[in-house]
């Protein structure tokens, strides 16, 4: 069979890549623009373009069909609906990544499925990525367009910590900040849940709806089933750092209002994701993919991730002093104002 991957080389896409580089059922095409050659199997074909060059893109195509088509960098309904003039009548089957960021925040129910209502009033990422489902569905139901909608949570991979307050530049300012003891910001007071997958995990699930005739015309999210705390996450990553955590918590209303003047962008993704508690629920992906479960634990993945990072400082360890100022800032401000009261 024959899959051909938008972009490829992304924390979500490249372990797939890697897992179906190593299945010989499977010959596997990426179409992007080269700028990570390093991180694609040796035995993965190359269309180096512009998905956006429509005529380019046509021409170095042909008559090329592919049992699957993956679309990983597609992020507003334009994008998919040129993906739709593009690849309609090229595929069996094209797999749509979303976002578990599309459900309601906050949800009648902190437990998760793929029926919870659509809807994020906190954040513009996420309603694209609602009007491009729509968009898809829209022309699974009328034309048959073969369209399978896949949801990931909070997936990374041994380049990136998750962290729930961090800057534009990443997660190093946020673990610098705990080898140094310095305070780290927690939104609210740590205790909501939140899931947290590791990308190699995420791949066994996605690379079982690849090819898969239950899946089309159907939403899945795909996450582990391993539920924490804010606290635990951070107190994790604390401890593969062997440091001791130094946590002060902060609403997510006040991070936002008072960071996202910087460009943080805490208005989506702590109101409108982080800071709310949500338990995903996996049956309906467990059905079609039994094997999908939580292999890598993130005390596990963490220290796998900060290895990683560790040692590569030049890739890895970006100096955020803009945020690692704004941190001290809030923390004094909200200390200056505890005490006046």
């Amino acid at each position: 069979m024959k899959a051909l991957f938008i972009g490829g080389t992304g924390i979500i896409s490249t372990a797939i890549v890697k897992r179906l580089s190593q299945d010989p059922l499977w010959e596997v095409w990426l179409l992007n623009r080269g700028n990570r050659r390093d991180r694609v199997p040796s035995n993965v074909h190359q269309i180096i373009c512009d998905i956006n060059d429509e005529a380019q893109v046509t021409e170095k195509l042909g008559d090329m069909y592919f049992d699957v088509i993956g679309e990983f960098i597609g992020f507003t309904p334009e994008q998919v609906e040129r993906d739709y003039r593009l690849f309609k009548g090229k595929t069996s089957q094209y797999i749509y990544i979303s976002s578990a960021s599309a459900y309601h925040k906050p949800s009648a129910s902190y437990i998760i499925t793929e029926g919870t209502t659509l809807a994020n009033p906190h954040w513009l990422y996420s309603r694209n990525k609602i009007a491009c489902e729509e968009f898809l569905m829209q022309k699974y139901r009328q034309e048959g367009f073969p369209v399978t909608i896949v949801r990931p949570s909070h997936t990374y991979d041994e380049r990136s910590i998750p962290i729930g307050v961090q800057g534009k530049k990443g997660s190093w300012q946020v673990i610098r900040r705990m080898l140094e003891g310095k305070p780290v910001l927690i939104q609210g007071d740590g205790t909501s849940l939140w899931h947290l997958t590791f990308n190699t995990d995420f791949a066994v699930g996605y690379t079982a709806l690849m090819g898969n005739r239950h899946a089309i015309g159907e939403a899945f999210h795909i996450t582990g089933d391993e539920v924490l705390s804010w606290n635990q996450i951070y107190q994790t990553v604390a401890d593969a750092l062997g440091v001791r955590l130094n946590p002060y918590y902060v609403s997510s209303q006040f991070l936002a209002r008072t960071g996202d003047k910087y460009g943080f962008g805490f208005e989506g993704a702590l109101t409108g994701d982080k800071s709310v508690s949500v338990v995903f629920d996996n049956a309906k992906m467990r059905r079609l993919c039994p094997e999908l479960r939580t292999n890598v634990p993130f005390h596990r993945g963490v220290r796998i991730a900060l290895d990683y990072i560790l040692s590569h400082p030049e890739e890895c360890q970006m100096p955020d002093p803009e945020f690692d100022a704004w941190c001290d800032r809030v923390i004094a401000a909200q200390d200056k104002a505890a005490e006046s009261i």
